[in-house]
């Protein structure tokens, strides 16, 4: 019976390299995918599944949110250069791992991970690290870097042949764009990695958030994917779409206690306010989303202000000045 595996896969290269590796020396290897609300990979599940179709492995998707977002709230070994919490993410994610493992029979974890490639959570002792945390000493095969790592239990074994791994670290990635090419890899994505809380801008969006909600939802994080977003008061933002794609998201991302806001006489973004809102917020909101439409700036502006179940009022104001608009923006 061959000896099983499983592969943390990520859709980018590094992950479908290592795979690639593994499997020529004769490995049953499975591959698991975590799902980050954080994740700003375009291309998604599909090609996540093209990949593990062209590698010929099977494919499990497990979605992380809750326990994600307590991490990014309060990370036992803190951030990156934003709110990214690399090394408690790498723990939460081996630990589940670990898990599915047991649940597999697989005897031990792969990865894509590079020595060196990421200044916080691929430094040596932070690889030391987090497999302590994880329960998984000796039991992490890192391919790419196999050569300058310790053997794990895999090579000690006999399972994996420790001459046929690879000593690759650094931040280039040309040696493993040689390898997709001679590997015939083609469906990889996110090669740079895609994780939104390495953003500075959207790490000042989510600061914002968890700091005047301390319960956010899944719907709370994609809107913070969108838009331009201005803090109207403690309980009360406001976020007005960049574009028509943006538009229709916000629209669909509106909830019970939302309220949209539209120019109806000129072309214009789509704004939604979000929290208790005062009559000073909702008048606030108005103006801004006047300010960012077409129409006149040195009038009255018509705005249809409509809640979720369709109620409709319509305001006439004055667009927002540029300094009042910098003195509510948050990014």
């Amino acid at each position: 019976m061959r000896t099983k595996a499983l592969l943390l896969i990520s859709g980018g290269l590094d992950s479908a390299v290592a795979a690639k590796v593994v499997l020529q020396q004769g490995i049953g290897l499975e591959a698991l995918n975590f799902v980050s609300p954080f994740c700003q990979c375009r291309k998604g599940c599909g090609d996540l599944a093209k990949l593990a179709e062209e590698l010929g492995i099977k494919l499990h998707i497990v979605p992380l949110f809750e326990e994600y977002l307590e991490i990014v709230k309060n990370p036992k070994h803190g951030y990156g250069s934003n709110l990214n919490p690399c090394i408690d993410c790498r723990i939460l994610m081996f630990k589940k791992a670990k898990a599915f493992m047991e649940k597999i029979g697989a005897s031990f974890l792969v990865t894509g991970e590079v020595l060196g490639q990421r200044p916080m959570s691929q430094r040596m002792e932070a690889l030391r690290l987090i497999e302590k945390e994880s329960d998984l000493e000796g039991l992490v095969l890192r391919p790419l870097s196999a050569k300058f790592l310790p053997p794990t239990r895999a090579e000690k074994e006999g399972w994996i042949d420790r001459e046929l791994l690879l000593s690759i670290k650094g931040r280039s990635r040309k040696k493993q764009y040689e390898l997709a090419k001679t590997y015939r890899i083609s469906s990889f994505s996110c090669p740079s990695g895609g994780c939104l809380l390495t953003d500075p801008g959207f790490s000042k969006r989510l600061r914002d958030l968890l700091k005047h909600c301390s319960d956010p939802t899944l719907n709370d994080i994609e809107l913070l994917k969108l838009g331009r977003h201005f803090r109207l008061s403690f309980e009360a933002k406001l976020v007005v779409g960049r574009n028509r794609e943006e538009n229709e998201k916000i629209r669909k991302l509106c909830r019970s206690g939302d309220l949209l806001f539209e120019v109806p006489s000129f072309s214009c973004p789509v704004s939604i306010a979000r929290g208790s809102m005062s009559e000073e917020d909702i008048l606030t909101s108005a103006r801004i989303e006047a300010r960012y439409s077409d129409a006149p700036k040195d009038g009255s502006v018509e705005v249809k202000c409509s809640t979720f179940d369709g109620k409709v009022v319509t305001l006439n104001v004055r667009p927002a000045s540029e300094k009042e608009l910098l003195a509510l923006m948050i990014c």
